[in-house]
């Protein structure tokens, strides 16, 4: 259900119309291992039949590395959005169309947890590879796919779940909620047996430069970056800024706020209290040193992201102002 309707207009006066986003730096989290991932990718294209590129269905417009495109771009190519469950998905036909204005024709959606719509990759890769010229692979009767992405989008979750389908075998990667765990390209993965299909695993590379300070903040929202390098208090408010103005109210209900609100300090504030998160700061008074309780706001900042994170505030798209002006631009 949509809380929003509950609250109205009203409590929307005076709130901010667009986030302040002067003086702050975008984190630049390159660590090496990016870049000899990067390298190495490069190498093993010889190898490979095809490109599975994994983004975040939260931001289908934003933060896709250009680097892969130039680096990679010469294989059949597949996107595939994956965490769709923590996604706002009401408009996925204007996301299929931004992306395939961009020349991305090959689209798929899925929940790599519950295994939704994964059963559509093998035979999208099969078919890719197909209608390509494979080269000095053409006799090759086996087929590797490359699986390439931002940090913490999902690859290695993807890999495992084409092993549960398939080979209905467990884990083969190491699955993690922090960006960075796949340090390097892997050994190839089987996950299916025909037809017989490996896939490589390869580390999470963001772009050096990332193009704006707003997609760095939604790519912070998203765990691609290490939250620290951000600031948990500044994610916190990008994300009550970004619920407020796509009138997503259900963080009232889950923190039982009472109403709505747009200023970060208050809502933190609340949040700290309910979960108990204070610590005691010693004050110098006149008559000596006294221990003030005061909120923590940077726990209580922590908490609300995850709760974003884990889908507990509902379904959020992050990239709503990218396809707002396409909106405005249909006849």
């Amino acid at each position: 259900m949509r809380f929003s309707r509950v609250f109205g207009s009203a409590v929307r006066a005076g709130w901010r119309e667009t986030f302040p986003l002067g003086g702050r730096e975008v984190a630049r989290w390159f660590p090496g291992h990016m870049a000899k991932g990067l390298k190495k990718m490069q190498s093993s294209l010889k190898l490979v039949d095809c490109i599975i590129e994994v983004h975040d269905a939260r931001i289908p417009l934003s933060g896709r590395n250009p680097l892969f495109q130039e680096t990679l771009g010469l294989k059949p190519h597949l996107l595939v959005l994956n965490k769709m469950d923590l996604a706002d998905l009401r408009e996925q036909q204007k996301i299929r169309q931004h992306l395939e204005d961009e020349g991305i024709r090959n689209i798929v959606f899925t929940n790599c947890v519950k295994d939704e719509n994964v059963e559509q990759i093998i035979p999208m890769v099969t078919e890719l590879i197909a209608s390509s010229c494979r080269y000095h692979r053409g006799e090759n009767l086996e087929y590797c796919v490359m699986v390439i992405g931002i940090p913490n989008v999902g690859k290695s979750s993807l890999i495992n779940s084409i092993r549960r389908l398939h080979l209905k075998k467990g884990k083969a990667t190491r699955v993690g909620g922090q960006p960075g765990v796949t340090r390097a390209v892997l050994s190839r993965i089987q996950v299916c047996e025909r037809p017989l299909v490996f896939l490589l695993d390869t580390p999470g590379v963001l772009t050096p430069r990332i193009e704006s300070v707003e997609t760095g903040l939604k790519l912070a929202l998203c765990g691609t970056v290490l939250d620290h390098l951000v600031g948990e208090e500044t994610m916190a408010d990008y994300l009550l800024y970004t619920l407020n103005r796509q009138q997503l109210f259900r963080y009232v209900q889950h923190y039982c706020l009472g109403s709505a609100c747009d200023d970060i300090e208050s809502v933190l504030k609340r949040v700290a209290i309910k979960l108990g998160k204070t610590h005691k700061v010693k004050v110098l008074t006149g008559t000596g040193n006294v221990n003030v309780v005061q909120p923590d706001y940077t726990a209580a900042a922590g908490n609300f992201v995850r709760a974003f994170r884990s889908g507990l505030l509902g379904p959020v798209m992050l990239d709503h102002d990218v396809l707002a002006p396409c909106t405005d631009e249909a006849p």
